[in-house]
């Protein structure tokens, strides 16, 4: 329940905070927002938080595949492996 309450800190902070400051941004009529810099901006923000939540998953599951490998000296056969069950 913590994680997820602080992944959801997380995209408060990165996603909703930002959006809420361009929208009252705009003081007066005269001044206007570019929306296409703004989209990219957003878009940028979201993609390199893919990529760092990628890169942390796939060196989980490398992590995974060495240390669970069949020719780790340290591993040892379940009781399935062993025919117990």
């Amino acid at each position: 329940m913590r994680t997820i309450f602080g992944l959801l800190i997380i995209i408060a902070t990165l996603c909703i905070i930002p959006t809420l400051e361009l929208v009252f941004a705009a003081e007066t009529a005269d001044e206007y927002i570019d929306r296409k810099a703004e989209i990219w901006n957003l878009f940028f923000r979201m993609m390199t938080v893919a990529f760092v939540v990628g890169g942390v998953i796939a060196g989980t599951m490398v992590w995974q595949v060495w240390r669970f490998r069949e020719s780790n000296p340290n591993a040892k056969r379940t009781p399935y492996e062993e025919g117990e069950l």
